[in-house]
């Protein structure tokens, strides 16, 4: 299985636990050395079917001392490439041998990785009931529940208005297209209040397909206004089509451009 470039910095633990969290118990480990590290990722390669993976790590094998393996006058003198060849022949040999060694470790690993994830969701979920009055379980709203876990960065992020669209995105599933401009009830420039519109492009929509979907998003709308908007800034939120009119079996609705209460 090829593995993304972006990946880089996830350690094959945590990936694999989240990728095949069934074959805890079952990979095969190869370790082929630190150099690789240099230019790679942690995780070189991952088969699924065969429940191997190719770690960028030292093996129990580099633990033994280098004279037990090689003597250090090996490769002097003639012969210089069949001692060489007969030199590899033997290290992969002794890989093999450690290579149920090197599968335990790196099972033992995977589950003190696994106990550590839950630990620490358990903190969180912890932090999010005790310190935002959030709590995170099976009769939350989905969207919520999925956005809940950035409250931590709050501070950081409150007023991030290109975030909080990509954070729309990711979470509803569609286009969200973010404008910003100014406020003012009584229609004049002199007072005014800062404003940024969200619109959901969404094309396709019958009536109550509308009324569905406005009624599903509108507490992930009121979490985002609560916790995320700043309190001076005006936020409105709508459903919009993606293009033009459009008819079908004449249930569509035309312009359906109406803004979230």
């Amino acid at each position: 299985m090829e593995l993304r470039s972006d990946l880089k910095e996830i350690s094959a633990e945590m990936l694999l636990n989240y990728l095949y969290p069934e074959l805890e118990d079952k990979w095969v480990a190869r370790h082929e050395g630190t150099f690789y590290r240099n230019y790679n990722d942690d995780t070189l390669a991952v088969d699924p079917e065969t429940a191997e993976v190719t770690l960028a790590r030292d093996g129990f094998l580099k633990l033994l001392p280098q004279g037990v393996i090689t003597r250090e006058e090996e490769l002097k003198g003639k012969e210089v490439k069949g001692k060489y060849e007969a030199m590899k022949k033997r290290n992969h040999l002794l890989m093999e041998a450690f290579l149920p060694i090197d599968s335990f470790n790196f099972r033992k690993k995977l589950r003190i990785e696994r106990t550590v994830s839950e630990l620490l969701e358990d903190k969180m979920d912890f932090i999010l009931s005790r310190y935002y009055g959030v709590e995170v379980d099976e009769n939350t709203d989905p969207y919520i529940r999925e956005a809940a876990y950035i409250l931590p960065y709050v501070s950081k992020k409150r007023g991030d208005f290109v975030f909080i669209r990509e954070l729309m995105k990711s979470v509803l599933g569609c286009p969200v297209k973010m404008s910003r401009g100014r406020f003012s009830g009584t229609d004049t420039t002199v007072s005014w209040l800062p404003m940024v519109r969200y619109d959901l492009l969404v094309d396709g929509l019958d009536v109550e397909e509308y009324g569905r979907m406005a009624a599903e998003i509108k507490p992930f709308c009121n979490f985002l206004l609560e916790w995320f908007i700043p309190v001076d800034t005006v936020c409105r939120f709508a459903i919009r089509q993606k293009s033009g009119d459009g008819v079908e079996g004449g249930k569509m609705i035309l312009d359906y451009n109406i803004e979230l209460d």
